[in-house]
């Protein structure tokens, strides 16, 4: 079963849209270097209040992420950077719960 990686950092949400503009293919190579691990989702998200950036992944397993982010660490850093980011992210990585009331993302 696939894994859920949230990562939430203090930082600048429209710095890294910024960067991510100035940037479209360091961002499409980090993502094709997702790819190759069996990486399934990924979005950034900012905070309402423009003070907090999470990245929300969906990988086969926590393995899988920490591989690739060791690998991709030197080309992830800059867009961290961009973002503010004031201190390391540390990932969260979450499982799913036999609740009986799945609803919605293709269930």
């Amino acid at each position: 079963m696939s894994v859920i990686m949230s990562l939430e950092l203090t930082g600048d949400p429209k710095g890294l849209e910024q960067f991510a503009n100035q940037n479209r293919d360091k961002m499409q190579a980090v993502l094709e270097a997702a790819k190759k691990p069996g990486f399934m989702a990924h979005r950034f998200y900012g905070s309402d209040d423009g003070g907090k950036v999470m990245v929300l992944d969906e990988w086969p397993d926590r393995q899988s992420f920490e591989s690739f982010f060791r690998e991709q660490e030197s080309q992830i850093r800059p867009m961290m950077e961009a973002a503010g980011a004031t201190s390391e992210p540390t990932p969260v990585f979450w499982q799913e719960l036999s609740t009986h009331d799945v609803f919605g993302w293709g269930a």
